[in-house]
């Protein structure tokens, strides 16, 4: 089916209003299909005209327009032709529908665990049409009332209140108007958890095999879904305007979250089936927060097209860190956004790839997802954190309420949104946009100083742009010279040119640490000079102040991200240091980027077995630092990924004398089942004693990355044919073993068995979004992509996939920024070379 056109979206949007939908869905006629009856109700500006439908169907039963019946054969590339529009129109559409497995449309998932299925319903960004007829674009908005039949022991949610009628037969309330992209039916033998806050009921959801857990941690769970409620009442003052607000903890899901009105959709993986972090908890909260911040800004104002995608997105990663770190116990919640958001994001904008926030061209729905990364997400809150900075907080608010206001129930664009800010703050933000959302790619940012004797005589701050920026980006943040982890100095700066005069530092100490965006306010790769680069070791141990630490991180981490730190040298500063982080987002995100970025990919791999062995060594000294059995889990995994003790991966397989909450920990022996696969320590009987002590879904998977991931001949040919064979392949499925099939090169002499398999991987492409639908397509390019073979060759054959017409654009760019990763390696392979 073609992707829907802005132009015909337009010209659809200009010449009907939709004014109601009756939805029927019979989930009870077996594993496959599912029966859809539609009736729709809509008006026509110019009677005589033609619009159509929109519609995915395994089989069309009986179309018919006013009562008169249409040919259900005529159904062409995904749309019904309605002809001759009368001013008040009915159009009714049965059909039969296909169940999917790739984590779109109507999603039937089965648990291993007990054999039961999972019914749930993501319509995003143009799958509606798989589950209902119906006009499918975000600006055709309409109430709808919906019904369910489903197996007698299953139950059922939605975007209304559902209520059982009859054994078997639902009923959902009538939905205030909303988009078709939002509309999603659960449906299964669910556990639930219910609870209520300031009249609004709440629902917690998760499959059977759950139900512990969900007991478990229901009431973290509801506090932040409670204190985020009453953030965001009083921060819009504007009520909850969609009824009952359910979660719904989905199995088999491509994203974090979906947030359709009333009813979310989120990853069960967030519900915990053992040890977990604080950073992992916080992620939860996160997610919680953001997708309750889509209830205003996305589902009550939508945008009018798929180019401002960026905006939902921006505004509730931005509103979710701020509610996590204002209203929650996770008031680190900005040190997340910057170790384990803004990192994401960086790469991304430091990649050809790269786009400005806004504007980028959306000619088609499909072609919105390409640009739905971390700049979308990360930068884009970034903008919104630096605008309210720019106006003041108290004008950002008041814009935003302008905005929900006067937009209520319908769509607006960005100019929209930024014409309410203006009006509140009475400041024109015409050049603001332009540096900040019509402009692609990261400034940087470095401190010029002259001292005498330890004083500091005149400093600058520099501010360089993207080569080919035209627009200047002004900057809101802190600059702050530190001695001994101590502040002797900090100042807030706004740059609004290429240099500017920082006379408050004049006459003061020179800090052994002169740190640009200390508090990490805007978006920019900081430079540290050489003195400060020498400096941040000592520093890292010796202040107190995370936001510090983090901006020292960010600026590592950058500097090898650009060509201008030794990946080395980072590695070498994570080994003295990180051991003593005591903010888990730093010491949870920084071990996994350092663990996965560095050893085979960044350093080169002759220097990487060492490198690894300096990570696991890492792990063990922080692991006799810490007394607190949850905090022995992030080094405990850290020198799970990384060792190559075989004793001690044997002996803690079999649970003997893991650390901390490791113990007893089902996905943490899986951790260390896959490094012993990965390093060719087990066979497929081991991995089979595993799989039969744990079956379920995260048990299921995990034995197939580790079958994957075995350096044999026989296995690499078993997950091959598993991957693109005939064989049926949930998303989750081929993600697991696309995770493990490459994960050993570089290691054990892995790379001679893989290397044949390189070539064959780019030329599979075409297939796989045939296979696993474009949104899964784009996580699996990222999974299965050869990050550790970093050869030209390699990037060659990336670079001839990338021309390959007959892969999708979702494909080409997660090659893209597949392709841009290997060059960066390339790139530090060449300029840093062996070890330092």
């Amino acid at each position: 089916m073609g992707s829907l056109l802005r132009t015909e979206a337009q010209e659809r949007a200009g010449l009907i209003d939709v004014t109601g939908y009756d939805l029927s869905l019979d989930l009870d006629q077996g594993d496959e299909n599912f029966g859809s009856a539609v009736t729709i109700t809509f008006t026509c500006r110019r009677p005589g005209a033609a619009t159509f439908l929109d519609l995915q169907a395994e089989t069309v039963t009986s179309i018919a327009l006013n009562g008169v019946a249409l040919d259900p054969a005529s159904v062409t590339d995904g749309r019904v032709i309605l002809p001759g529009l009368q001013g008040e129109n009915t159009v009714q559409v049965e059909s039969v529908m296909r169940y999917r497995h790739d984590g779109e449309g109507l999603h039937r998932a089965v648990d291993p665990a007990d054999g039961r299925h999972y019914v749930y319903g993501m319509s995003f960004l143009d799958a509606g049409p798989s589950i209902y007829a119906c006009f499918d674009q975000p600006d055709l908005k309409a109430p709808y009332d919906v019904r369910v039949r489903a197996p007698h022991d299953w139950i059922v949610g939605g975007n209304g209140a559902a209520k059982q009628t009859a054994p078997g037969e639902w009923t959902l309330a009538t939905t205030p108007p909303m988009s078709t992209y939002f509309v999603t039916v659960c449906a299964g033998p669910y556990a639930a958890e219910t609870d209520e806050h300031d009249g609004i009921p709440l629902g917690i959801y998760v499959r059977a095999s759950l139900a512990r857990q969900l007991r478990e941690q229901r009431d973290e769970i509801f506090e932040v879904t409670k204190q985020s409620f009453d953030y965001y009442h009083q921060l819009f003052g504007i009520r909850y305007p969609w009824g009952k607000y359910d979660q719904f903890f989905v199995p088999e899901f491509n994203a974090g979250a979906m947030e359709n009105p009333g009813c979310v959709t989120l990853r069960d993986e967030y519900i915990f089936r053992g040890a977990h972090t604080r950073t992992q908890l916080l992620t939860r909260a996160n997610t919680i927060a953001h997708e309750m911040a889509h209830m205003w800004f996305g589902d009550l104002v939508t945008m009018q097209w798929w180019d401002d995608l960026w905006l939902n997105e921006s505004f509730a990663e931005y509103m979710a860190h701020r509610t996590s770190a204002e209203a929650t116990r996770y008031a680190e919640a900005w040190v997340d956004f910057g170790i384990a958001r803004k990192t994401w994001g960086y790469g991304v904008d430091r990649s050809p790839s790269t786009h400005p926030v806004a504007g980028a061209s959306a000619p088609d729905a499909k072609s919105a997802l390409t640009n739905f990364d971390g700049i979308s997400y990360a930068k884009g809150a970034s903008a919104l954190r630096q605008l309210a900075l720019y106006v003041g907080d108290g004008a950002f608010v008041a814009g935003v309420r302008k905005h929900l206001t006067d937009n209520s129930f319908g769509n607006a664009t960005m100019d929209d949104f930024l014409a309410a800010v203006e009006h509140a703050s009475g400041r024109s933000l015409a050049e603001w946009t332009r540096g900040w959302l019509r402009s692609s790619g990261v400034d940087d940012i470095r401190l010029e100083v002259e001292e005498h004797d330890g004083v500091v005589a005149r400093a600058e701050l520099v501010v360089t742009r993207p080569a080919g920026s035209t627009s200047f980006r002004s900057h809101v943040l802190d600059v702050a010279s530190i001695n001994e982890g101590v502040a002797m100095a900090t100042i807030r700066v706004h740059a609004d040119r290429p240099r500017t005069d920082l006379p408050d530092l004049a006459g003061t100490a020179r800090g052994y640490l002169l740190l640009p965006n200390s508090s990490d306010l805007t978006w920019a790769t900081t430079q540290l000079d050489v003195e400060s680069l020498a400096a941040v070791p000592g520093e890292l141990l010796a202040t107190d102040d995370p936001l510090v630490r983090l901006a020292v991180w960010s600026a590592l981490l950058g500097g090898a991200d650009t060509g201008r730190v030794d990946p080395q040298r980072v590695v070498h500063v994570f080994a003295e240091c990180w051991p003593h982080e005591d903010t888990t987002s730093l010491s949870d995100m920084l071990a996994g980027l350092v663990r996965v970025l560095y050893p085979y990919r960044l350093v080169p791999q002759a220097d990487s077995a060492h490198v690894q062995a300096m990570l696991a060594d890492a792990g063990l000294r922080r692991l006799d630092l810490v007394e607190d059995p949850q905090a022995a889990l992030t080094p405990a995994r850290l020198v799970a990924a990384t060792t190559t003790d075989a004793d001690l991966l044997a002996r803690w397989a079999a649970d003997d004398g893991r650390p901390g909450s490791a113990a007893g920990d089902t996905d943490f022996g899986w951790q260390v089942v896959r490094r012993q696969a990965a390093l060719g320590l087990i066979d497929a009987a081991a991995i089979d004693t595993a799989r039969a002590r744990d079956d379920s879904l995260s048990g299921h998977l995990s034995a197939l990355s580790a079958r994957a991931a075995r350096p044999t001949d026989e296995a690499k040919r078993w997950a091959w044919d598993q991957l693109y064979g005939e064989r049926a392949l949930s998303n989750y499925e081929a993600l697991s073993l696309a995770e493990g099939f490459f994960a050993g090169y570089g290691e054990n002499g892995a790379d001679e068995l893989l290397r044949g398999y390189v070539d064959r991987f780019f030329g599979e492409l075409p297939a796989v979004p045939r296979k696993l639908g474009d949104m899964a397509a784009e996580k699996f390019v990222m999974a299965a992509f050869p990050h550790r073979a970093v050869e030209p060759a390699v990037a060659d054959a990336a670079r001839a996939a990338i021309a390959n017409p007959d892969n999708t654009p979702g494909v080409r760019r997660a090659l893209a920024d597949s392709l841009d990763r290997l060059d960066r390696a390339l790139v530090a392979h060449e300029k840093f070379g062996g070890t330092v």
